[in-house]
């Protein structure tokens, strides 16, 4: 009995130093497990659904899962949000690629860099009423269109112009505020508004504009090669923690796809940081977005966040025909493509 007992104590030491010998690891291994990396992550405008990536990224915890720890706040535009983020205030930020592009023109500019593109392509469109005789764009001849100031669409009028064969002096363009854009189309004192399909198109509608009167007259459609929203990323943090942006393109990654599969989910997350956010608006929002601009058939073909150098480059020369370059960019002087997975993990199934 005695030695039977001898055999249990020993078997329970044996237990219990192995025990201690695991929980000394894991502690080690927690001590020495590499910290969260906080990223300040910038909008250049107000919530809108094409956001719900993020937020469904950050809800999901993919970003978690990378060790980052990210904040969101907001800029009044792509200047200032650029502006951050060559201060270091921001580590990146989601600007207007094409604004980009003109800022690296400037003598002071810091070398900032996309590194994934959301819209493939951009959202620039004119909105305008069938019942004021506009279903082409060449129909835009004779009539006025209001213009926020500031609206980005107008940057590419000359070379969307040009291209359709456009008299640029037969169209009125009328300054108003961006306040204003979707009432004054909808009370009739404006025949088109410029700004960005999935924002105007559906603010008219939910106006109660009805659809079969509005004509939703996209840039892409005639000819505009420009990509849209783009992440863009501090250079001297991107020097730093190249492993932080790889695992943050890879969560934003995951985010699309859960908010391609479950889009209703998606917007109501984006709708919960809205004021006053409305789901179904929201939602109406995010799907015109996932069609116009982020699941094109480029994306399809060669997968979500990259680039074609030689569309970004035609892009640039239609950026140079309402900009003035002291030295004109090429793709991989706006463009940084190191960050991105493989091909395989950015396919959207």
């Amino acid at each position: 009995m005695a030695g039977f007992k001898t055999i249990v104590l020993r078997a329970l030491l044996a237990a219990a130093m192995s025990l201690a010998a695991l929980t000394a690891r894991d502690a080690i291994a927690a001590e020495t497990a590499a910290p969260s990396t906080a990223i300040h992550f910038t909008f250049d405008r107000p919530v809108d659904a094409s956001m719900a990536p993020f937020f469904l990224a950050a809800k999901d915890g993919s970003f978690g899962t990378e060790r980052l720890n990210v904040t969101f706040n907001n800029a009044a535009g792509s200047p200032e949000a650029l502006t951050r983020v060559a201060k270091g205030d921001s580590e990146l930020a989601l600007v207007d690629i094409n604004e980009l592009i003109r800022y690296r023109d400037k003598d002071d500019a810091a070398p900032i860099k996309a590194v994934f593109v959301l819209f493939n392509r951009a959202p620039y469109a004119i909105v305008a009423r069938r019942s004021r005789g506009i279903h082409l764009l060449p129909d835009l001849d004779g009539k006025t269109v209001g213009v926020a100031d500031g609206d980005l669409s107008m940057r590419l009028w000359p070379a969307l112009a040009q291209q359709n064969g456009i008299n640029v002096s037969r169209v009125k363009f009328h300054k108003i505020s961006a306040a204003v854009r979707e009432p004054i189309l909808s009370a009739g004192q404006v025949d088109a508004v410029a700004g960005f399909s999935y924002l105007s198109a559906v603010n008219l509608r939910d106006r109660g504009v009805p659809g079969a009167d509005l004509v939703v007259l996209r840039y892409a459609d005639y000819g505009c090669e420009a990509y849209g929203f783009a992440v863009v990323i501090n250079p001297a943090f991107a020097a730093a923690k190249p492993d932080a942006v790889k695992g943050f393109i890879r969560a934003l990654i995951s985010g699309i796809n859960a908010t391609v599969k479950e889009p209703a989910r998606a917007a109501d997350e984006a709708a919960s940081r809205i004021d006053d956010g409305d789901r179904d608006l929201e939602l109406e929002r995010l799907r015109t977005v996932l069609v116009d601009n982020i699941l094109t058939d480029e994306v399809k073909r060669n997968g979500l966040g990259g680039i074609d150098p030689a569309r970004l480059d035609r892009s640039i020369e239609q950026v140079a025909q309402d900009f003035k370059f002291r030295k004109r960019p090429v793709a991989g002087d706006v463009f940084d493509d190191q960050f991105l997975p493989p091909v395989e993990s950015r396919l959207i199934n």
